[in-house]
């Protein structure tokens, strides 16, 4: 006992170990059907989203840096597995997801908890509407026992092909009966949701919704498709082999690897510091927070399981159920292993439709029009990028259209720093002219520079004014120190008032038979 009050960091009374079992079960209840439809909507076994529970629970939440965050399988990561499993098989999935723990590690040793925080607002929220969408478009054919589409626009696209057989189902088939237990757990949730009594409102709708419609098929025995877990957990588990490690060294699946890595750390740490703001207890440590997460998903990927994030979901309600310490965290995976250990006769009479109605809402839930209201607050440019990631990832893929939103993001970034005013006045009287330079040059800037300097005649008395810059790059100084070697071959005399400016600009200017002025 001493032993586990270490892990927990601290002394425990007797009354914070009673809220921290009531809150893991809370917690346990809400993970139990995401942890499994998550699986399902990744194209893998059932029983790996729960392994991935369990290591979240019992590993990551007695090392992880934020003490009452949950992690474990995420809806984020599910489109990038069912694309690496589509491609590369099953087999790949725990070597791809080892070398991303190995990154997500790596960056926490070297202090990089901060820097995967830094990601614009607008390419997080289409990030995940582009995911929510994706989610919701797949399990929707799930969700009537059809098999969903290779890609999320084939997905979208087929869906009243889907409508139409769950109203109008093929001879022989079972289309109608699993979209009438889907469309049953998405009214429950709903209603749930909406309706649930005060003294309840901690019960998970998930679990509300998947247990009434398991009842109503098992009474009614429907002809369905139900959960696929063996009586062995270790049945399910697919180790990595040497060759599998080999085939690893391929850049497409590095760069899977990447993506998982960015993606998990991005959620985790967007989720810890979302989860401080509903505590008053001890922040989250990024760094270790983020090296916990790649400790968990090297043994998820160890086992063939799923890939891990800390996720808000479980996290909140983790926090609004009464958790003291992260014993909470750690005893939810606990009764994730207990279960599938001691009853999965139980678990294999939940209809797959059921936890797929949960995905196709969870995915609704991801599209949140609250983000676009808030974005729009502050000008065009973010819902620019917001929408130009949110149609790249659901028109193509999910790294193409997360890189769209980067690139963006550093273009209008590039272009809002680099403003740069060139303004030209005329002495005629003395045939002089001031060239005055205020702002950034930098290559953004340079078209609209040498445009202003081509417009100035020959044989003219040149003032140039470059102590208001306050930063040139190499681009355009290069620029103006041809433009001014033009100038004086051309007879004019040019005089630059350069004060503050570094002395790596002065030479260029200095070389040439220039009247340079400090």
């Amino acid at each position: 006992m001493g032993t586990l009050l270490n892990i927990i960091g601290g002394k425990v009374d007797r009354r914070s170990l009673i809220k921290d079992f009531l809150a893991s079960f809370v917690v346990f209840l809400v993970a139990l059907p995401l942890c499994m439809g998550i699986a399902i909507a990744s194209g893998v076994p059932p029983a790996l989203g729960l392994v991935t529970g369990m290591v979240g629970g019992m590993l990551v939440g007695a090392i992880s840096g934020s003490p009452f965050q949950v992690s474990g399988p995420a809806a984020g990561l599910a489109v990038v597995v069912a694309e690496l499993v589509r491609d590369y098989g099953i087999e790949m999935v725990g070597p791809v997801l080892m070398l991303a723990g190995l990154i997500q590690l790596l960056a926490g040793r070297f202090k990089l908890g901060q820097l995967f925080r830094a990601m614009s607002p607008a390419v997080i929220y289409g990030m995940l509407s582009g995911i929510g969408v994706l989610i919701l478009v797949s399990q929707f054919h799930v969700m009537i026992d059809d098999k969903p589409r290779a890609h999320g626009l084939e997905n979208l696209i087929s869906i009243p092909n889907a409508i139409y057989k769950a109203f109008f189902p093929i001879s022989g088939s079972n289309h109608h009966l699993a979209a009438s237990i889907g469309v049953f757990t998405i009214v429950t949730l709903v209603l749930w949701e909406r309706f649930k009594p005060t003294r309840l409102r901690l019960l998970p709708g998930a679990l509300i919704a998947v247990v009434l419609a398991t009842t109503i098929a098992t009474v009614l025995q429907l002809p369905i498709q139900y959960v696929d877990v063996p009586a062995n957990l270790l049945e399910t588990l697919r180790l990595p082999t040497p060759g599998n490690f080999m085939t690893l060294i391929q850049a497409p699946l590095l760069l899977e690897a990447m993506v998982i890595a960015f993606i998990a750390s991005a959620e985790s740490l967007l989720s810890a510091a979302a989860v401080d703001r509903l505590h008053q207890g001890p922040k989250t440590d990024f760094d270790k927070e983020l090296s916990a997460q790649g400790i968990g998903n090297l043994i998820c990927g160890a086992l063939g399981a799923l890939p891990m994030t800390g996720v808000i979901v479980r996290s909140s309600v983790n926090v609004e159920a009464g958790a003291k310490t992260r014993l909470s965290a750690m005893l939810h995976g606990v009764w994730l292993l207990l279960l599938v250990v001691a009853a999965p006769t139980l678990l294999r009479m939940v209809p797959t439709s059921s936890l797929a109605a949960v995905l196709v809402f969870t995915g609704y839930k991801l599209i949140e029009i609250e983000h676009i209201r808030h974005l729009k607050r502050y000008g065009r440019i973010p819902l620019i990028i917001f929408s130009a990631t949110f149609i790249g990832i659901v028109v193509t893929e999910l790294l193409t259209g997360i890189l769209i939103g980067i690139v963006l993001t550093a273009i209008f970034v590039i272009s809002k720093v680099s403003r740069l005013n060139v303004r030209i006045e005329h002495d005629e009287h003395d045939q002089r002219i001031d060239i005055h330079l205020e702002g950034a040059a930098t290559f953004v800037r340079l078209p609209e520079l040498a445009s202003a300097l081509e417009k100035i005649p020959p044989q003219t008395r040149l003032h140039i004014h470059l102590e208001k810059l306050v930063y040139v790059d190499h681009s355009c100084f290069d620029l103006l120190s041809m433009w001014a070697c033009q100038q004086e071959e051309r007879g004019s005399t040019i005089v630059v008032e350069w004060e503050g400016l570094t002395d790596r600009y002065r030479r260029p200017f200095a070389s040439r038979s220039t009247n340079a002025v400090a």
